[in-house]
């Protein structure tokens, strides 16, 4: 039998870095349906956010201000 699974997307942002990241990815239900995040996968993260599914972020605290030494 396959465990069961949720699809989410990750915000998060790096212990060395303050650029935010986002992933999308599976990860297992546990028997009462919570989902578990492995240790391997938050080692050197802080979670901002986790949301259902996959999203597409369209604008981020820090997007204009990046993008101004970009150009």
């Amino acid at each position: 039998m396959e465990q069961a699974k949720r699809k989410v997307t990750i915000i998060y942002c790096c212990d060395n870095d303050l650029a935010l990241y986002r992933k999308t990815q599976s990860f297992n239900l546990n028997d009462y349906g919570d989902m578990i995040i492995p240790q391997e996968f938050k080692r050197g993260k802080t979670i901002v956010a986790v949301c259902a599914g996959e999203i597409d972020v369209i604008n981020s605290v820090g997007d204009k201000l990046v993008a101004q030494y970009w150009h």
